[in-house]
């Protein structure tokens, strides 16, 4: 039987599938857009077969499917280069082109109700406080851990990482990269976390 969510949900993997194929063809350049995307080449497959075992909240999903959109255009550019984050720029005042502050802060944002749910659902965690340390802990982990990707990518490709970096010739861009990734996953908690709790008992009730 086809649930009530099973529709949209097909309908958001088949148009990233559409944009991630449009995106490759478009892309200013082919392996940056190559491992600007990966995450979600990996992530699609992974929620496509865990859908009926594990399925997630539509909460959940919906972040998941935001973060690939901001991932693939980002690809498709490279991040200094897409027009909304130099429409930001002209309205703001800004020297840089800040689309890459906004996948960072995503980052942090979708991350952090990814490990807040796995935990909540595995009773991993005993106490919301905890569980907010833990959740923001494990974000900053995947940030930093994805500063070392792109270090490594650096030393391997040389000047040709310039574009996978999006630096822009600013020096605290890691640092500033982090940062936002911390913030997103603060905004994620405060906004969303009791609403979150209610997504997650709608959906063990469903189970039962």
């Amino acid at each position: 039987m086809i649930s009530n969510r099973s529709i949209p949900l097909s309908a958001g993997v088949i148009f990233l599938g559409i944009l991630l194929i449009y995106s490759g063809l478009r892309s200013y350049e082919f392996l940056t857009w190559l491992m600007e995307v990966l995450p979600v080449i990996i992530a699609l497959p992974i929620l496509i077969f865990t859908y009926r075992r594990f399925p997630l909240t539509t909460l959940l999903y919906s972040v998941i499917f935001l973060h690939a959109v901001v991932l693939i255009w980002g690809g498709m550019y490279t991040y200094a280069r897409v027009p909304l984050g130099f429409e930001i720029a002209q309205w703001l005042g800004m020297d840089r082109n800040p689309y890459d502050k906004i996948g960072h802060f995503m980052q942090g944002f979708a991350p952090a109700l990814i490990a807040r749910e796995i935990l909540i659902r595995g009773n991993y965690v005993n106490g919301r406080r905890m569980l907010t340390f833990i959740v923001i802990s494990i974000v900053l982990a995947i940030s930093a851990s994805y500063e070392l990707i792109e270090w490594a990518a650096a030393l391997c490709m040389g000047q040709g990482a310039d574009e996978f970096l999006g630096t822009q010739g600013y020096i605290w861009d890691t640092q500033s990269d982090m940062f936002f990734a911390l913030i997103g996953s603060v905004v994620a908690l405060a906004l969303f976390g009791k609403y979150h709790d209610k997504c997650l008992d709608k959906l063990s009730s469903k189970k039962l």
